[in-house]
């Protein structure tokens, strides 16, 4: 016969009404037991009745205080009648006296995302991590992971899946380690093998869409996303990547419809503001952008990126008051990355402000806050120079000249950041036969693929059917951006510079424009900005000038070689000349002038970079000269580049 103590415990989970009834008939025969007052008192929250728990709780702590599953209970019914700090006390009381009690980490997780409680979100994370795997060696391994320890993880996990190749929690895990670093080719391998040997293994399908999106595939991302959101439609997670690869696929407004639906469920949570900024920023509703990141430092003041996104939107957002709170806030302990975001902010201030040593102050000390954290590998760019001069030649292109994918559709704008390449993007797509989609991942992509499989070399050996099959795959990769069904399309990634030469090569009729600014506006340019991801070099003046003038050679490499298909457009001509450039370059696009190029700031198409708040507004020549109010913070920038200060137009 069951125990009824038993038994009713049993009926929480299923029918909480029904352990209620039976509690309530076991409290009345064993008044001094406190275990049917627990059961009644977990039944009564489960149903809601938070309320009417709490006394009963209270009692029993006060009678027991060292059960650790009454102090779960007392802390989950506090989280749910909306008093987060005392229940965040009960339930490190209750960790603390049974650090295996799973219903209570799970309650301090779900809490702290809720209110945006980053530390005790990635610590109840951890230990759930931990108590979700049977073996100690890979639950540490799952630990640490959570605790951002990658690097210590991966060696454990390396041992591991060398022993045991099948083990799907252990090869999981691998395939995290490969996420963080970005080896996500490698990641998706793992992540295939584990979900061929577990189809149903939901964290493993939802680690693979996330390295489909960090590669910028959101539609494949989709596909993953697709049965995990059928099982658990309100999953944050699910629902926050999925509006990820919404933006990813040019869909901002179903992106911010997501964005907006999780701020309006966790209100509390100043990291889910800050991404629906971001998308409300994108879908041009500047205003609501504001209002998302002014919430998120209501929230959390210490918000180091809600302080950068104002500063980024480039129209004046920040206030004298803003000035002061973010002084306060570098005079404390912040962690590195607020500290250097509120450092650009500031900088940003400054600048408004004409403080021009204080803003390159600010700047400097915030880039190099930016480079310690900086873990990706130096380029070689002298020998990638060198490569491209050997292979890319007019005998080797001209051989070649007709075996990619004859389509004369995509317009490639390429340069370094920040040389006006998203100002001729919108002009070029406020033109009737030219639709703007964003910066496309395709052909890094394949550049990457050609790298790990015998680099330039591998060019070389490729057949007219293989080159042309690149050429398709990347003209059909393209099409579900191509929502407008336009003639033409830009693909608009500043440093597809670097694959001029496979671009040539795959899509032999496309048109490559390259957007060239001023060396020094263009550097301090890059150099003031806080990018979201990459560009490394942009955060130490003499790496910039080494990478100015690298793409300066990658680029006059082959403008003799294809003067038809590489156009060079100066930023500084087409401010001063906007008409005229924009005639020229249309013709040269086989284009028929449209007035609406000159209209470009009525364009309400999304704008996904930094540039999106200044390509809304008509062109202005203010800030042609401006880098020269910093020019003798500038000089490393100006000594590298040498000569190319003089001959950088041609």
């Amino acid at each position: 016969m069951t125990d009824p103590f038993t038994a009713a415990a049993a009926a929480l989970a299923t029918n909480p009404a029904q352990a209620e009834r039976q509690a309530r008939v076991l409290c009345a025969r064993a008044p001094g037991d406190p275990r049917p007052r627990l059961i009644l008192a977990s039944a009564l929250r489960r149903q809601g009745r938070a309320g009417e728990a709490l006394p009963i709780l209270r009692d029993l702590a006060k009678g027991w205080p060292r059960a650790a599953r009454t102090r779960y209970e007392l802390g989950a019914c506090l989280a749910q009648i909306g008093q987060p700090g005392e229940a965040f006390a009960q339930l490190d009381s209750a960790v603390t006296l049974d650090p295996d009690l799973r219903e209570a980490w799970t309650a301090m997780e779900t809490t702290a995302f809720a209110q945006g409680d980053a530390t005790r979100d990635r610590r109840a994370k951890a230990a759930l991590a931990r108590l979700d795997q049977s073996d100690p060696a890979v639950g540490q391994a799952a630990e640490w992971i959570a605790l951002g320890q990658h690097d210590r993880a991966e060696a454990r996990l390396q041992t591991i899946c060398q022993a045991r190749p099948d083990d799907t929690e252990a090869v999981r895990l691998l395939a995290c380690c490969y996420i963080v670093a970005q080896a996500l080719d490698e990641a998706e391998v793992l992540l295939r093998h584990v979900l061929t040997l577990r189809p149903t293994f939901a964290l493993a399908r939802f680690d693979l869409a996330r390295a489909l999106f960090l590669r910028r595939d959101g539609e494949a991302a989709l596909a993953e996303l697709v049965p995990l959101l059928a099982d658990d439609p309100t999953s944050p997670a699910y629902r926050n990547l999925q509006a990820g690869c919404l933006g990813l696929l040019g869909d901002d407004h179903g992106a911010e419809a997501l964005q907006g639906g999780l701020a309006a469920q966790f209100p509390a949570n100043p990291d889910i503001a800050i991404n629906h900024g971001h998308a409300l920023r994108t879908a041009g509703m500047r205003d609501g952008a504001i209002a998302a990141y002014r919430r998120a430092l209501a929230l959390r003041p210490a918000t180091g990126e809600a302080w950068w996104s104002l500063a980024n939107l480039k129209v004046a957002a920040l206030s004298a008051d803003d000035e002061a709170a973010m002084r306060d806030l570098l005079a404390r302990d912040l962690p590195d990355a607020d500290r250097l975001h509120v450092l650009y902010a500031l900088g940003r201030r400054a600048e408004d402000a004409g403080d021009a040593d204080t803003a390159f102050a600010h700047y400097q000390a915030g880039a190099a806050l930016v480079r310690q954290r900086q873990t990706a590998p130096t380029p070689d760019l002298a020998a990638e120079l060198a490569s491209h001069r050997a292979l890319f030649t007019p005998a080797w292109l001209a051989e070649r000249a007709e075996w990619g994918a004859n389509d004369p559709a995509p317009i490639f704008v390429v340069g370094l950041p920040r040389s006006g390449s998203t100002l001729v993007e919108q002009i070029l797509a406020s033109h009737h036969a030219i639709e703007g989609t964003m910066e496309l991942p395709f052909i890094p992509a394949l550049a990457g693929w050609i790298d790990r499989n015998g680099g330039l070399g591998a060019l070389t050996e490729a057949t007219p059917d293989t080159v042309r099959g690149w050429g398709e795959r990347y003209l059909a990769q393209t099409a579900v951006h191509r929502r407008l069904g336009r003639a033409r399309f830009i693909d608009k990634m500043p440093n597809n510079f670097r694959h001029i030469g496979l671009i040539r090569l795959i899509l032999p009729h496309a048109r490559i424009i390259d957007a060239r600014r001023h060396p020094m506006a263009s550097g301090f340019s890059c150099f003031k900005q806080l990018f979201a991801q990459g560009q490394d070099f942009t955060y130490d003046l003499g790496d910039l000038a080494v990478w100015y003038r690298h793409y300066l050679a990658i680029v006059r490499h082959f403008r003799p070689i294809a003067p038809d298909a590489v156009r060079t457009m100066i930023y500084e001509d087409l401010v001063e000349d906007t008409e005229g450039q924009v005639r020229a370059l249309l013709a040269w696009l086989n284009l028929p002038f449209d007035p609406a190029c000159l209209r470009f700031f009525e364009n309400d198409r999304a704008v996904r970079t930094v540039s999106s708040e200044q390509v809304r507004q008509p062109i202005y020549r203010s800030g042609l000269d401006h880098w020269r109010a910093f020019e003798r913070h500038l000089q490393p920038l100006a000594a590298g580049l040498g000569d190319a200060l003089e001959t950088w137009r041609d």
